[in-house]
């Protein structure tokens, strides 16, 4: 018997991980993922006070750093609001949604490496930016992934069936969004990161995908 034929009940059940412990988990995850973006700035402190240089001097040196880390904290905690909201509603983590998250989570883990690099590298650094850009649309399309697995086993969770449709929207724009920065990033050298300011287009991307869907939608069943 498949999954999809069995009962909610019976599939929850069945559903080795529960929801509390795998919450707690993610949460520390991402806590830990955070606090190591700062790391490579505490490490450069302490190397320009041992050269003698004062603090303007630091953040002269350090601001590509500085910038990278406060564009990665943002993310990762935007990233992880998302995934907060989604799994409240969840009931159930199976052995493949669990896999499906711990990719995720690889993605999250690995944002202080491809924030350390690109603070670091030259500013025309291709592959830099291949890596922290690149790393931002695999958090998305696992993010993706995870409510594609959910609308196929609606019962794990009490989402309604119409609300995944938006985040699905939302996870899909991000992820194209964050390749057009890649992409203008790469052809542009000179725009560098300022790419990534094509993200606040967020909203208005995914507004007009809804409602292209929408009419499709009504056109179909007019």
């Amino acid at each position: 018997m498949s999954a999809d034929e069995l009962s909610s009940d019976e599939l929850r059940r069945r559903a080795p991980f529960r929801v509390e412990r795998v919450g707690a988990f993610v949460d520390a995850v991402v806590a830990i993922a955070m606090t190591l973006l700062i790391l490579p700035l505490m490490e450069s402190v302490g190397e320009v006070a041992d050269a003698g240089e004062d603090t303007l001097h630091w953040l002269a040196e350090h601001d590509q750093q500085l910038v990278s880390f406060v564009i990665s904290f943002v993310i990762i905690a935007m990233f992880w609001m998302i995934h907060h909201r989604m799994f409240a509603s969840v009931e159930g983590v199976t052995t493949p949604l669990m896999w499906i998250l711990a990719g995720w989570l690889l993605t999250i883990v690995w944002l202080p490496v491809a924030t350390a690099i690109s603070g670091a590298m030259d500013g025309d650094d291709a592959w830099a930016k291949v890596l922290y850009i690149g790393s931002m649309i695999a958090t998305s399309l696992f993010s993706l992934a995870i409510r594609l697995y959910l609308r196929q086993h609606p019962a794990l969770h009490r989402l309604p069936a119409d609300s995944l449709t938006p985040g699905i929207v939302a996870d899909l724009t991000t992820a194209l969004l964050f390749a057009l920065a890649l992409t203008l990033s790469l052809t542009v050298p000179d725009i560098g990161y300022y790419a990534m300011f094509v993200m606040l287009l967020g909203p208005f991307a995914q507004g007009l995908v809804l409602r292209l869907m929408r009419g499709g939608a009504a056109r179909r069943h007019g």
